[in-house]
């Protein structure tokens, strides 16, 4: 079962990330780590998210985290918020990436418990923490896609929609008027092939979002 997730997930456009929000715990000399997953597609969304945290927590220490976004991660932040330069923001990001992680967010409150732990044990510490949210959440693989408007006539509805329907793309924002529309979410690597087969047909033009 899981060579063949293996296999699934080598596809050039799929990648793993986690299904829902999860949350962990673990405590040392006091000390209570707070950690907090979430699905999570922008990095817009990623600072949302953790200022909104920021505000419900605000009676904690610091508020540290990592996102990666992206079908190879391409963007992604580690943030130590005030604890000492990597032992933070990095053990979290670390975790993400030894799980092959993306679209995801985690977070670790800290709540200070009056004993330093030192750079050893704050590494450690916001490594379990991560770890324990992630164990708790369910791991899904998505595909990454692009959003093609496809413009037609009407006649052409059957011959755009079978194009789409043969490669198993998703459509939405259908209108289907004198002139049709349809919004296409096209797997990355059929982007180009897709354009070249839509174009050959009479009266179909694509537009950029």
């Amino acid at each position: 079962m899981a060579d063949g997730k293996n296999r699934h997930n080598s596809l050039p456009d799929n990648y793993l990330s986690i299904a829902s929000a999860s949350e962990g715990l673990y405590k040392d000399n006091g000390s209570r780590f707070i950690s907090f997953a979430f699905p999570c597609t922008s990095a817009e969304s990623a600072e949302d998210t953790v200022k909104k945290l920021r505000k419900e927590y605000y009676d904690a220490t610091h508020h540290c985290y990592a996102y990666r976004i992206g079908l190879k991660g391409e963007s992604w932040r580690a943030n130590d918020d005030g604890e000492p330069s990597g032992t933070a923001g990095r053990p979290i990001l670390g975790e993400i990436l030894s799980r092959n992680l993306s679209d995801i967010l985690v977070v670790v409150v800290r709540y200070f418990g009056g004993i330093k732990l030192g750079v050893p044990g704050l590494i450690k510490a916001y490594k379990a923490a991560t770890q324990d949210a992630l164990e708790k959440s369910v791991t899904v693989t998505k595909t990454a896609t692009v959003p093609m408007k496809v413009v037609f006539s009407y006649a052409q509805t059957d011959r755009v929609l079978k194009e789409l329907r043969k490669r198993n793309i998703e459509d939405s924002d259908k209108k289907f008027e004198e002139e049709c529309s349809l919004t296409a979410h096209v797997p990355v690597s059929m982007v180009a092939s897709l354009k070249e087969v839509l174009l050959k047909i009479e009266d179909v033009r694509l537009e950029d979002f």
